[in-house]
């Protein structure tokens, strides 16, 4: 039996786990997706969106961590406090998935950067090497992930420091070559781009927003460890604004260097590219190098994230009771072996995918888009209950406008990332609920759906044919 005072996490280090988690794959591919999109002009209008609807969900988390501190590993037991059992199910499971999602994008990130490097072993990233090499990473992770969650931690920890300083120093290089001149011509659009409405450039950008914010409820989700209840929403606003201040600059500072069309073209990741263009060859080693070292740190947060998730949902009875046990040193063995061999599957199948980068990227930020509304739902059903407010609290106003932003701001979200992704997302939800959501209750004899979750059930279902019906034609394409 592990000790009361075991896996307590720090401000810092819960700090870093929310550091680790967003910077990861994302940040590093922001030049040359934010260039292929739009300019600098389009690029500030998209940061101003993304960063005001993430802080307002940052904020979300932080009031719900005070509000409702006997809910830990707030992303799906949020949903289910607020909307029932059903939906609680389904922001676990999507919040799992998706980070199963982006766990594979990361090896396929690692693949294609070593392809640059080593192009007839590695190629785009799913070369049969490739998936060699990332099935044996996933497995090395696994059994270091098995010996303790304070190592995994603090391995993260240090990570999180390492890979920080390839990033800030791309970001003073680029302020060292800054060329108004260039920056003006590209602000608009630049030459030889296609043409494009604001409107359309904008929109071209927010899924990859999202993808770079995913992480920002890190402390939220490992809550049960911190030592102090209210570093979980510190942690989250502290790490929001460090990473957020990060990727504009690694954005907006490129177009200030070279021509818009040539840091469009740069292969993955375009941070690397994007710096070759500026110093040269060892610039793009520099910057690979870094690559890896935060790809790697931020697998293993997200590795953590994906068992926690499941052994929380199964503590809650929301998954099957397996996944609720945990080894001698207090890691969710179970959850974490599923998680690991979902992830190998969707690795392997890379092979077979025409685009596997840009498809496991989207498809992670439209799997994380549920439970951020659900979240950002249920902080206006507690600040318009007054749920953990005082008699005459004044925040509880101001915590309602920013919860019913941040519902928008997810809304515009679905919104722009088009009905596609919407119905693959459904195609997976329904067989996680034929098997896990009925395996779950069926354990407890617990009646499977209200009405209204019936209805909700239905419409995934249809959803889910839909989805599957246009992948089967050929209408819709991974």
């Amino acid at each position: 039996m592990a000790a009361p005072d075991r896996g307590k996490l720090s401000l810092f280090a819960l700090t870093a786990m929310v550091i680790g988690s967003m910077v990861g794959a994302g940040i590093f591919n922001l030049p040359g997706r934010f260039a292929t999109a739009t300019g600098p002009f389009g690029a500030i209008i998209a940061w101003v969106i993304a960063g005001t609807g993430m802080y307002m969900l940052a904020r979300v988390f932080q009031s719900l961590a005070t509000r409702r501190p006997d809910i830990d590993s707030g992303v799906f037991a949020y949903a289910k406090a607020g909307f029932g059992d059903y939906m609680g199910f389904l922001s676990a499971f999507g919040y799992w998935l998706g980070s199963c999602l982006g766990n594979v994008f990361y090896w396929v990130l690692i693949g294609s950067t070593l392809g640059r490097f080593f192009p007839e072993l590695f190629g785009d990233g799913s070369s049969p090497v490739a998936i060699i090499v990332s099935l044996l990473g996933i497995w090395a992770f696994h059994f270091m992930i098995l010996r303790g969650v304070e190592q995994a931690a603090f391995i993260n920890t240090v990570v999180t420091i390492a890979k920080i300083v390839p990033i800030v120093v791309a970001i003073l290089l680029f302020v060292f070559f800054f060329n108004y001149t260039q920056f003006s011509e590209n602000f608009f659009g630049g030459l030889n781009m296609p043409e494009k409405s604001l409107v359309a450039q904008v929109r071209d950008t927010m899924l990859i927003t999202v993808f770079v914010f995913l992480g920002i409820e890190g402390a939220s989700v490992y809550s049960r460890f911190a030592k102090k209840r209210e570093d979980v929403g510190s942690a989250t606003v502290l790490g929001f604004v460090a990473v957020t201040g990060l990727m504009v600059a690694v954005t907006l500072l490129p177009f200030a260097t070279a021509p818009r069309a040539d840091i469009a073209g740069v292969a993955n990741p375009s941070l690397s590219g994007a710096l070759e263009l500026v110093v040269g060859h060892w610039g793009a080693v520099f910057i690979s190098i870094g690559v890896l070292i935060s790809v790697l740190g931020a697998y293993l947060a997200w590795s953590l994230i994906c068992a926690e998730v499941m052994f929380a949902a199964a503590k809650s009875e929301d998954m099957p009771k397996m996944f609720a046990a945990q080894n001698s040193n207090g890691v969710p063995a179970n959850a974490l072996w599923l998680t690991n061999i979902v992830v190998s599957l969707f690795v392997i199948s890379t092979y077979w995918s025409a685009d596997a980068f840009n498809f496991m990227l989207d498809m992670t930020s439209v799997t994380a888009l549920l439970p951020y509304l659900l979240v950002a739902g249920y902080g206006v059903i507690v600040a318009r209950r007054g749920i953990g407010y005082g008699r005459d609290d004044g925040d509880r106003a101001m915590d309602q406008i920013i919860a019913w932003i941040a519902v928008i701001y997810t809304l515009f979200m679905f919104v722009a990332a088009g009905l596609k992704y919407v119905l693959l997302v459904a195609v997976l939800f329904v067989p996680g609920t034929l098997i896990l959501y009925f395996w779950a209750r069926r354990e407890r004899n617990a009646k499977f759906f209200t009405p209204v979750e019936l209805i909700v059930f239905g419409v995934t279902v249809l959803a889910g044919a839909a989805g599957a019906i246009g992948l089967l034609t050929g209408t819709i394409t991974p």
